[in-house]
């Protein structure tokens, strides 16, 4: 192990970082803290659909970027008709000499949705994984070491953060939500013979290779993305986890999209997708 100048500390989840953890703590308190190695050279693609988001857009991106792990953020404006466009624009040119943070920021013209945004994102990435980030803070980039240990120890294909596994704390809300969560959840698992927790999570994680194969097929341009790229991911027969993450949801004065029509579009696509590719 490399020796440190006084007040020199190692990268955090480095090789040396590791090592030093092992020494200190041992392999097993090191398992359970959930501490291993992300190897330097891997680089994370973190995809962002922004829709007037101004207000928390960059505390969002402070904290993506504040995370230890080499990462291009390619945030797709959906037609904001807030100051979205110009944070962004700001956030693009402070990042541009970053490699460790390389910022990227494309624009659609007419309003796709969530799902649209999506899809451009994805057709954009060069990472060696890829992870949905909401422009919202209702979910928190730190736990993002944690999303991808199951990808980077060659245990998963694709992971999902479920706000529902029960050892993370979450913000209570509306009683209706969960339960609508939870049917759609519940009926996507009966089509995807999936046994998921959250089926709706926006923290979903993909091998390069996954977002290679099913991007190219998506058309679900709102929210029937998530059911749809479940089913399509069910239906390949990758490695699935979940893992725990915590929510700090929004209240609708506080800017959450989502409506009932939605719901109602979700069962559609669940439906749809669970049936045929």
């Amino acid at each position: 192990m490399g020796t440190l100048a006084p007040g020199e500390q190692h990268a955090p989840f480095s090789e040396l970082w590791y090592q030093q953890q092992q020494q200190t703590l041992g392999d097993f308190v090191c398992r359970q803290l959930g501490f291993y190695v992300i190897p330097a050279n891997l680089k994370l693609s973190v995809v962002i659909p922004v829709y007037n988001e101004d207000r928390t857009l960059r505390v969002l991106v402070d904290r993506v970027r504040a995370v230890p792990i080499r990462k291009e953020l390619i945030l797709v404006d959906d037609c904001s008709r807030d100051r979205s466009r110009e944070v962004l624009q700001q956030l693009e040119s402070e990042g541009a000499a970053d490699d460790f943070n390389r910022i990227r920021v494309f624009y659609h013209e007419v309003n796709q949705g969530k799902g649209g945004a999506l899809i451009t994102g994805f057709s954009k990435v060069d990472g060696d994984i890829v992870i949905v980030q909401d422009a919202d803070l209702e979910y928190n980039p730190t736990e993002y070491p944690r999303l991808l240990q199951p990808i980077i120890e060659d245990r998963a294909d694709v992971v999902f953060g479920s706000r529902f596994l029960g050892d993370q704390a979450h913000r209570v809300l509306y009683f209706w939500h969960y339960l609508g969560n939870r049917f759609l959840t519940t009926l996507s698992n009966c089509f995807t013979n999936l046994n998921l927790t959250d089926m709706e999570t926006c923290y979903k994680v993909f091998r390069r290779e996954v977002i290679d194969e099913i991007a190219p097929r998506l058309v679900q341009k709102r929210f029937g993305f998530e059911p749809e790229v479940t089913a399509r991911v069910a239906r390949r027969s990758y490695r699935v986890y979940e893992t725990s993450v915590s929510y700090s949801g929004r209240t609708y004065a506080e800017g959450k999209k989502i409506g009932w029509k939605d719901g109602f579009q979700a069962i559609w696509c669940i439906v749809r997708f669970g049936l045929s590719d």
